[in-house]
Parts: structure tokens; sequence; C-alpha cells
């Protein structure tokens, strides 16, 4: 019973914060209904046994994602006005967009009561993961034994791709002055700050 009413509750919670990041006139508020959404979607994946792709949801799209297209969003100097104006005349591609949406869900879903798609069964062998065993620990298991030197490659191109962006960034372009950490390091109080008695009613000289 428990089972159910949670299902319902993340469900109904799911659909309401999804409809709310489309509606929701503020973008940062839309944002916020987001990461409600893959809360919840968190809350779906648990139910079923699912429990990695609940702790991707959680650690890796609120996390990151999700935070990344906050902090974005709030330090973008966004004009509203020129955003709905953006949007009203957009407004013929998303209907269309929409109503492709909908057909292929009525096509999925006619489909899916014709029948269900006749999957292979696999053979019993060494990859065959007994149903006592938990979705983590299965998943473990297969990427640190069979697939380690493809993880340990993955994970070797995103440092060079991380190592790239961080050259990039700190490339001396033309016109920017750029940081002399020696100078930095070696510069005195005395010649950092000065102490000035400004007069009443005078400006500051700069």
């Amino acid at each position: 019973m428990i089972q159910v009413i949670s299902f319902y509750l993340f469900a109904s919670i799911l659909i309401a914060s999804a409809a709310m990041v489309i509606f929701a006139r503020n973008p940062v508020h839309s944002v916020l209904w987001l990461i409600v959404a893959f809360f919840n979607a968190a809350g779906l994946m648990v139910l079923i046994g699912a429990e990695f792709i609940a702790m991707l949801l959680v650690i890796v799209y609120v996390g990151a994602v999700a935070v990344l297209f906050l902090f974005v969003v709030m330090m973008l100097d966004i004009d509203f006005a020129e955003l709905r104006a953006g949007f009203v005349k957009n407004v013929p591609l998303g209907l269309l967009l929409a109503v492709v949406l909908v057909a292929e869900l009525i096509l999925g879903v006619g489909a899916y009561r014709a029948g269900a798609v006749k999957l292979g069964i696999p053979e019993a062998g060494p990859a065959t993961v007994s149903d006592r065993v938990p979705n983590i620990e299965a998943i473990g298991n297969l990427l640190y034994s069979k697939y380690i030197f493809l993880f340990e490659s993955a994970g070797l191109i995103l440092l060079v791709a991380m190592v790239g962006a961080i050259v990039l960034t700190h490339r001396r372009s033309h016109g920017t002055k750029g940081q002399n950490i020696n100078s930095q390091n070696m510069r005195r109080p005395q010649d950092a700050t000065r102490n000035v008695n400004q007069p009443v009613g005078q400006g500051v000289e700069l």
C-alpha cells in the first residue's frame, strides 16, 4: 500500500513540477521546478529498484547540471520583455513540435497496446546477474572487471578535456592584462594602500 501511495505522490509532483518548468515566467523559478522534478524522478527510480539511476539523477543532474543552469541564469542579464517577444515569435514552431510529440506519444501507446516487443533472452553465463545482487553492486562488479580499461580510458579522456579547457581559459589574449603572481607576492603593504585625509566638501581624487 505504501508503494502505491509513494508512486502516485512522486508521479503527481513530477508532472506538476514539469508543467511549472514550462509555464513559469521567471527562468530562475523554472530551474528550481526542474530540480524538484529531478528529485521526484529519483524517487520513482528508487521505487522500481533502480537506485543507481536515482543516485545519478540526484548527484549528476541536480548537483551539477541543474545547479549550473541556475547559476548561469542568475548571472545573466536577461531582458524579460525581449524574452517574451521571442516566445511569441516562436509560438508556431513550438505548436508544431508539440503536435509531433503528441503524435509520437499516441503512436507509442498504440504500439504498446498492440503487443509487447519480444526481446532476446540472455543465455546463462558470467554476465547473468542474480536477483539478490543490488543494482549498484552489479554495475560496479561489471564496470571494474570486464570494462575496467574502457572506464579508465574514459576517465583519461575527461582529464585531457578538463586540462585543455583550463589551458584555453588561461590563454592570454590581446588587450587583456596578465596576472603576475611574483609581483603580487612581493608587493609591500605600504605600496598597496594610501591613507588620505580628505577635506570636507571636496571630491575624491582618483
